[in-house]
Order: structure tokens, then C-alpha cells, then sequence
């Protein structure tokens, strides 16, 4: 009788996509291991792909919004449970927003989500009931401002001008809420966040300071970026009392969660645990002998809430052992302590290779390791 294994990766980003990942880990260890029980469970944190991956899951049909821009983007909608579910990435994330590849987030916004939600805010004639959004994998550092905006709220200077661009926001003064006449928020339905990280918005673990650079903001940026989004922030808190920069996920996209819950009313989770309450990860791990996931990088954000490190938690509660595959190897001591086993395709191949032919050099990493256990 073979051992139970779950293979669950979250995409190879830039490579492969968690399906294929989750394919070529199945091929590479039955090669070596063909008695061995394989259930295959490609997983998301909120990131790209989460919206494919729910949808899938929950039968939600995609649909199609074309923005005020003219591109279009993708939602899906789950007609039993009434359930929308979207996938930021599909619409502010860097391949959208920057198809030639020069990216610069001071010059950029999320007003296309906003574009998307406000078919939502209807009067009469509920599109859904609820609506989930994985906020993982934008291009955008401005806190949900561009999308605020969309929404109808308003940002002043102290002159009582409008602000117009993010950046700006270090000039804020006051925030106003829509007019009931214009677009209330009361017609939102509910919204659940789900955000692939549980940084705060601001300080060293911040957006800007963790996740800007590898969105395009340069070194000499990010004081002026932080700033921005620190002012917004206590603009905020002087006119609600609520302190959001610090709540968990406030952080994650940029600054999205933050945008969402202040200015869309929406509660903040961990992307892991939607996604696994969803497909009930937790009955899968049931039983299960050797838990195998994986993506691009393994490092120190593996343990911010990312899916792999979630998800590699659980398996330890379950007393499973939990194998990390990644195109690229970090190693952090935190690593060490959520996975019996850490492994990088540049173990066996160039990183040229492993970047180039992934499917081909991860389904051999797989069937190595087979051999080992």
C-alpha cells in the first residue's frame, strides 16, 4: 500500500502556474514512486491565479468587465452561493499595468479595481451578495487611493483642493466620504480580503519598505512613498479613530487591504485561510503522509503569511512531513523550522535552466527526492 500525498504548490511565478507546477511534482515523483496515493491541490494565497483557482473550485462562472480605460479583465461569479470573486492582479497587476515591462508605481494607481467594484454598488438589482478579492501580486503602492477615488471619496489639500495623484497624498489634509446621492456604500455587498501577506502599511515590515522595490520604486522613492501613505493614514485615524495601518494584511498590495476595509468597508484575511476554507484543506490533510508545495522563491516572506508557509503549518499540526520545492533557495532559519525539507531546482540545473525549462527540471527535482523517501 502506498503513502498518502498531497501536492500542493502555489505558482512558479513568471514559469508555471500552480496547476502545472502541481503536474510536473505528480509526474516527477510516480516515476519513482508509483504506489503512492497522489492527490493534487494546486493552491493560491490571494496572489496571481487565486481567481482561476477559485473559480474552478466553486464552479463560478468568468465574466468579463471592460474598464473605462478599454481593457478588459476577468471576475468570476458563483451563481449558488452568489459569491463574485476577484482577482486584483487580473486588473492592476504588473503584467496589466505595465505590458512593456518599465514599471513605475509613482505614476500608477488601483482606479481599475474601483472601475470593476462599482458595478456592484447598485441600487436596485444585487449582481452578488458577497465578494471576495484576492488582493496578491498588484503593481500598485498607493493604499487603495485610486480606488477610494472611483468610489467617489474625496481627498483635500489644506488649500481644499483635490489630490489626484497618490504621491500627493503627503499634502492631505481631509478625506470625504461619497455622497449618499452619488454612490453609497451601503449598496456594496459584503467584502472579504484576501491578502497573501499580513504586513502592516507602514514602517520597515510596511509595503513601501518591503515589498516597493521589486514594484519599481527606486531607492530614493521611498521615503516620499512612505510619507504618503503614513499621511493618509493619519488623516484617517484624527477622522475615525481607527488606527488601520496596523491591522494585519493592511499592508499586503501595496497598501490595498488598508484602501479596502477604510474605504470599501471590507474585512481583511489571511488569503491562505479563504482559499483553504473554500476547498477544505483541512479534510485533504487528513491522513496524508508527505505534504509537497512549492513556488518561485522559497525566503524570509515565506513566513509572512504566504500560502506555502501557511499551508506547511498545517501540515505540521497534522504531523505530516511537508517538503518546499522552489526555483530559487533564500535560506532563512525560519525555513528550517516549518519544512523537513527545503529543496531548489538549482540543485540539479542551471538557474538559466530552472528559469527556462521549469516544468521540465521540477518534475526531476520531484522524482529525486522520491528516491530519498
Amino acid at each position: 500500500m502506498g503513502r498518502k500525498i498531497l501536492i500542493a504548490p502555489d505558482k512558479f511565478k513568471g514559469t508555471l502556474s500552480a496547476t502545472e507546477a502541481a503536474e510536473a511534482i505528480k509526474k516527477g515523483w510516480l516515476s519513482t514512486n508509483p504506489k503512492d496515493d497522489i492527490t493534487k491541490l494546486p493552491i493560491s494565497d490571494g496572489g496571481d491565479g487565486f481567481g482561476t483557482l477559485m473559480g474552478q473550485i466553486t464552479g463560478a462562472d468568468r465574466l468579463s468587465h471592460t474598464m473605462e480605460n478599454g481593457t478588459s479583465c476577468y471576475w468570476w461569479l458563483d451563481n449558488k452561493s452568489g459569491t463574485a470573486i476577484i482577482e486584483s492582479a487580473e486588473i492592476i497587476g504588473i503584467t496589466k499595468i505595465y505590458p512593456d515591462g518599465n514599471r513605475n508605481p509613482l505614476s500608477v494607481d488601483s482606479a481599475g479595481l474601483g472601475s470593476l467594484l462599482k458595478i456592484f454598488n447598485q441600487p436596485s438589482g444585487k449582481i452578488a451578495e458577497n465578494i471576495i478579492i484576492g488582493i496578491g501580486g498588484s503593481a500598485t503602492n498607493d493604499a487603495g487611493f485610486g480606488m477610494a477615488k472611483q468610489l467617489q471619496w474625496g481627498f483635500h489639500d489644506k488649500q481644499g483642493k483635490e489630490i489626484k495623484n497618490w504621491p500627493q497624498l503627503i499634502h492631505l489634509e481631509k478625506i470625504i466620504k461619497p455622497r449618499p446621492d452619488k454612490l453609497p456604500l451601503e449598496n456594496l455587498p459584503s467584502i472579504v480580503v484576501a491578502a497573501d501577506v499580513q504586513n502592516p502599511l507602514l514602517g520597515n515590515n510596511g509595503c513601501t519598505q518591503i515589498f516597493g522595490p521589486q514594484k519599481g520604486l527606486l531607492e530614493g522613492d521611498i521615503p516620499n512613498a512612505e510619507a504618503a501613505l503614513a499621511r493618509l493614514a493619519e488623516v484617517w485615524e484624527s477622522q475615525t479613530g481607527e488606527n488601520a495601518a496596523m491591522l494585519p494584511g493592511a499592508g499586503a498590495a501595496g497598501g490595498l487591504g488598508f484602501g479596502l476595509h477604510c474605504f470599501a468597508g471590507a474585512s481583511v484575511r489571511s488569503g491562505f485561510d479563504v482559499f483553504a476554507q473554500a476547498t477544505g484543506l483541512q479534510s485533504k490533510l487528513a491522513k496524508t503522509d508527505i505534504v509537497i508545495t512549492g513556488e518561485g522563491a522559497l525566503d524570509h516572506q515565506t513566513s509572512m503569511g504566504k500560502g506555502v508557509g501557511e499551508l506547511a503549518k498545517l501540515a505540521q499540526i497534522n504531523n505530516s512531513k511537508c517538503i518546499g520545492l522552489a526555483g530559487q533557495l533564500n535560506h532563512d532559519h525560519e525555513l528550517g523550522a516549518l519544512f523537513n525539507q527545503c529543496r531548489a531546482l538549482t540543485e540539479i540545473t542551471s538557474p538559466d535552466q530552472a528559469k527556462h525549462n521549469t516544468a521540465h527540471w521540477l518534475e526531476k527535482l520531484s522524482a529525486k527526492i522520491a528516491k530519498e523517501f
